[in-house]
């Protein structure tokens, strides 16, 4: 399957709330996050993804070919160990489209869109993540990485 990633536009930022809200979802089983007020799971940052003096944040649709919506990341700058490269702040698959290889290949195709230093830092306690992580790594980088503080660390220059 060949798939695509599109910058998320303003217009569509609805969209990009909505599949976050079921990412959240998920990952409130793992960090006990809850719903505010208006029963949604809060991500302070959401806005600096769209903002137009917030350089260093962008996030992309996951789509196939024939531009079905499959799922998102959102990537930043903000490293825990690094001076300078890229974060995956989130990522995530609709659960009807993994076990297919498709995170594998959204993860492949955002370390070749953005090269240098890389940080990937799974949730504290999500052992579903930590392992697609090291695997997707292992297999991007050859084994040439550092896990360091529950961080993965790479580049790929």
């Amino acid at each position: 399957m060949n798939l695509n990633l599109e910058k998320v536009k303003n217009q569509d930022k609805n969209i990009l709330f909505r599949l976050l809200q079921f990412y959240l979802y998920e990952e409130s089983f793992i960090n006990s996050n809850e719903i505010n007020e208006e029963a949604f799971f809060e991500y302070p940052w959401f806005n600096d993804y769209f903002s137009t003096t917030e350089k260093d944040r962008i996030a992309y649709f996951i789509k196939d070919e024939e531009n079905k919506l499959l799922g998102f990341v959102m990537i930043n700058e903000y490293l825990q160990k690094l001076n300078s490269g890229h974060s995956i702040a989130e990522f995530f698959v609709l659960p009807k489209h993994r076990k297919k290889k498709i995170g594998k290949q959204a993860a492949f195709k955002c370390f070749e869109k953005y090269k240098g230093n890389w940080e990937i830092s799974p949730i504290d306690g999500n052992k579903g993540a930590f392992i697609f992580w090291k695997n997707v790594i292992s297999d991007y980088t050859n084994f040439n990485y550092r896990f360091e503080d529950n961080i993965f660390i790479f580049s790929n220059q």
